[in-house]
């Protein structure tokens, strides 16, 4: 006879290794998460820079250079309407198969499309065919986004500790100022190096080309991330996701916490891109600052808003999701009117200051939000969920943010951009007000 079997230890709920897992693969899981979200914001970030101020006359033909301006921003928005396609494509895949296989393909699509944007032909070269093109590569781009930026949240909100969620969580979303700051350096050095002639020639193309070392090592990084054990621990369970119907269908048929989500993204999505991607275009274009001032100002601004998101998601485990996300939210109701009165003063140090406390603000509303939404849903449709809140917001407020402002401004004046970012900031500040605290909910046991 074999000698008699051990039982194993039972394991209380929220201690286990589930919760607890090796500090080595956490810290891959986090520098994995935080390359994606890098590539993905320099790319964002490298567009917006370049759309307003090279890409337009290169790929879209016309003699005004408002309507270019328009057309390249909207083409940026089109990356956007391909993300909540690839949230409902990779959020039921991942619900299905696990977190870490979606985590490495959609970062393969997402760098390739990137880097490809700078082999291509201009307008004057291949025609119409230059701008589809463009389109097309944005589109891929839009769609490998919507499934990665969820994957990565969820890895780093599922394995981290749940006392310090707040904490890690909002580290994948800091990639956004890196991935800005990381954008700016690159075209401010290539700027230095190169004529204006020669930027706008061929320099541009290296920006787009930068994305290959970025997506080798980012590869290499996540290849190594192992399966998220929360999602381990469900299909132990006998819980896998989306045996029986879509997790989409899943997170849709219980609409409250999606709504709510896509509520608070509204003004926070929208405020980003107006100090980002629409603050370039406007002081370049109705005022006499000069575009290496702006970008600098921007890059600068990323790092405060680097800081408050990283402050904000560990100031929400201290005091809970809601209050951590209405402080921001009201604060950037009031700063949106004051941001634009700093800008038309025409004083660049004024500007600065402006769009260093936009983005501060903005960083306190966005770290939290991370460990905020993956703690919305169940573990059987949670990647589907985050992903339609990630991402639905995108095509609903940050596609169109940068070109509605741009409009606005052109036909009714300034006070209407102020008062998009005032009724949606408003909205937000509703949305939290109205969703329920999660702070110190154990993933496992959300129903």
């Amino acid at each position: 006879m074999g000698s008699p079997t051990v039982p194993a230890p039972a394991v209380p709920p929220g201690s286990s290794a589930i919760d607890q897992p090796p500090k080595s693969s956490f810290t891959r899981v986090l520098t994995g998460s935080m390359a994606g979200a890098v590539l993905e914001w320099y790319d964002f970030a490298i567009y917006g820079i370049l759309a307003a101020t090279v890409l337009g006359p290169l790929f879209f033909p016309g003699d005004s250079g408002v309507a270019k301006l328009l057309l390249a921003l909207a083409t940026q928005g089109l990356g956007f309407v391909a993300r909540p396609l690839g949230g409902i494509v990779f959020g039921h895949l991942g619900d299905k198969f696990g977190r870490k296989p979606m985590l490495v393909v959609t970062f393969l699509m997402l760098g390739t499309a990137t880097a490809a944007i700078g082999l291509l032909p201009t307008y004057d070269q291949i025609g119409i065919w230059a701008t589809g093109l463009l389109v097309v590569l944005r589109m891929i781009q839009g769609f490998a986004l919507g499934g990665e930026f969820g994957a990565a949240v969820l890895l780093v909100s599922e394995y981290g500790e749940p006392k310090k969620r707040g904490f890690w969580a909002s580290w994948p979303q800091a990639g956004a100022p890196l991935g800005t700051v990381l954008a700016t350096v690159v075209v401010s050095v290539i700027g230095l190096l190169l004529s204006d002639d020669g930027f706008d020639r061929w320099g541009w193309r290296v920006a787009f080309l930068f994305a290959i070392p970025l997506l080798i090592i980012g590869f290499w990084v996540r290849r190594g991330v192992e399966e998220s054990p929360v999602f381990k621990a469900a299909q132990a369970a006998d819980q896998p996701v989306a045996r029986e119907r879509s997790s989409i269908l899943e997170a849709l048929s219980r609409p409250r916490e999606v709504l709510t989500g896509l509520g608070m993204r509204l003004g926070e999505n929208i405020a980003f891109y107006v100090y980002t991607v629409f603050v370039i275009a406007y002081a370049t274009t109705y005022f006499d600052f000069h575009r290496g001032d702006i970008i600098m100002a921007v890059t600068f601004a990323s790092l405060f808003q680097f800081v408050g998101m990283i402050g904000g998601g560990a100031w929400s485990d201290r005091v809970g999701r809601k209050k951590a996300l209405l402080m921001p939210a009201i604060v950037l109701v009031i700063w949106a009117p004051v941001f634009f009165w700093l800008v038309q003063l025409e004083s660049l140090p004024m500007l600065w200051l402006g769009v260093c406390v936009g983005a501060f603000f903005h960083g306190m509303l966005a770290g939290p939000e991370a460990a905020w939404i993956t703690e919305l849903f169940p573990t059987r449709y949670r990647y589907a969920g985050s992903s339609l809140v990630f991402q639905g917001s995108s095509i609903i407020a940050g596609a169109p943010a940068p070109f509605i402002a741009v409009w606005l401004i052109k036909n009714f004046g300034v006070g209407t951009v102020v008062g998009y970012l005032v009724v949606t900031m408003a909205i937000t500040v509703i949305a939290v007000l109205f969703s329920r605290e999660t702070k110190g909910v154990d993933l496992d046991d959300i129903a």
